[in-house]
């Protein structure tokens, strides 16, 4: 049996001692011009290249192929009840890489649509409030509520709902954009990693 690539042959900037690389660090990812909303050029510029990076990667990365038809079109920001909510919205065509047997947007994807989204607002608000907003995910509640065949385009509407200094979430809500019917939506809880490991107890 052929084995696969082995782990010495993998290498990644983003995976190093260092927690969290700096996105004004990162390669640009896609043209922020193209995204409407109020919040800055520079914000929008660093949030997607965080996007590119964590979220899609390179070729040879998980579902690089469904990652790179995430199509950023909307980031704002708004004052409600005392916080700053960000809110952004996204654009994924269906592709073939993204069916199950059936031919419907496999669940698996639509998971990993709503992680990749629902970070993206707390990378910005992070980038406003000059906080670490990429983390890691910890917990995540998804909710089905109809298919998505090869034809649809979803419109994917994130919102963040808490940003801490060790805990943050967004809500997601995954819809046809065509007709509105209601696709999925999620509840995505992110922490801040430790950078360093605490010291063996013996």
């Amino acid at each position: 049996m052929p084995s696969g690539p082995s782990k010495a042959n993998f290498s990644s900037k983003l995976a190093t001692s260092r927690a969290w690389v700096d996105p004004a660090a990162l390669p640009d990812y896609l043209d922020p011009r193209a995204v409407s909303g109020n919040a800055s050029d520079e914000v929008k510029r660093l949030t997607l290249n965080t996007l590119g990076a964590y979220g899609v990667g390179s070729t040879d990365s998980f579902a690089h192929a469904v990652g790179a038809q995430i199509r950023v079109t909307e980031i704002s920001s708004d004052r409600r009840d005392g916080r700053v909510e960000v809110v952004v919205v996204a654009e994924v065509q269906a592709c073939k890489e993204m069916l199950n047997g059936a031919g419907t947007v496999h669940g698996g994807c639509i998971c990993y649509l709503i992680d990749n989204c629902a970070s993206i607002p707390l990378v910005a608000l992070g980038l406003m409030q000059d906080i670490n907003g990429v983390g890691v995910s910890q917990a995540m509640s998804v909710l089905f509520h109809a298919p998505a065949s090869i034809d649809t385009c979803m419109l994917v509407t994130s919102r963040t709902v808490t940003l801490g200094g060790r805990i943050m979430s967004a809500r997601c809500e995954i819809t046809d954009k065509q007709s509105g019917r209601m696709i999925a939506s999620g509840m995505l809880a992110k922490m801040q990693p430790n950078a360093a490991l605490p010291p063996p107890r013996l």
